[in-house]
């Protein structure tokens, strides 16, 4: 597989406030060549990705921050909300991707296919989020499992979006188990949907 990175710079809206401010080292979007096709992981809310050894992009650190509250209401904007690492992995084409409704199409585990599960890295309780990349077909079969470590005490509530009802709403605290949702996230790409 060859891998390769693209730098995109950070895009603010007129209603930000506060940005987070891309960590040196760190890319917003990422262009990988894998077995011939081009795919792209990339660009998300206050997420910023960087390559644990050179430009081998199948192992990246990360950076998740509080851009525009996107993520909690309880912090202010621009504060560090996670850590983590994540690890470039391909489900099993055991089951159609999701029709493409909107950017990202959910997969929660209780529905996911358990060979999907099974491509998680260790420690498997940990490696609790898959996201896809994408091409201009839509959302592919490859992505990355990604490991939160919270960086602070927070409540995740989509900035205020979304209420305990919601099985993406818990609470982060530093240290503590994992309790980030555990989901599966098939990314169609920006564009209109």
């Amino acid at each position: 597989m060859i891998f390769r990175a693209l730098i995109v710079g950070l895009l603010l809206l007129p209603t930000v406030t506060i940005a987070a401010e891309m960590p040196r080292g760190y890319y917003a979007k990422l262009e990988i060549s894998v077995d011939g096709q081009r795919l792209i992981f990339g660009p998300f809310v206050g997420y910023y990705f960087k390559p644990v050894h050179g430009n081998d992009l199948k192992k990246l650190t990360f950076r998740c921050y509080n851009e525009r509250q996107f993520y909690t209401d309880q912090l202010p904007a621009g504060t560090l909300l996670f850590t983590g690492e994540a690890q470039f992995r391909s489900l099993p084409q055991v089951r159609d991707l999701p029709p493409r409704n909107a950017r990202i199409e959910p997969v929660f585990f209780g529905n996911a296919p358990q060979q999907w599960l099974q491509t998680r890295p260790a420690p498997k309780n940990e490696f609790v989020h898959f996201h896809s990349t994408y091409n201009a077909a839509g959302p592919s079969y490859k992505g990355y499992w990604l490991r939160h470590q919270p960086a602070t005490s927070f409540i995740y509530n989509m900035g205020g979006r979304i209420d305990q009802d919601s099985p993406l709403y818990h609470q982060a605290e530093p240290g503590a188990g994992q309790r980030f949702p555990h989901i599966i996230e098939f990314d169609a790409g920006p564009g209109p949907y």
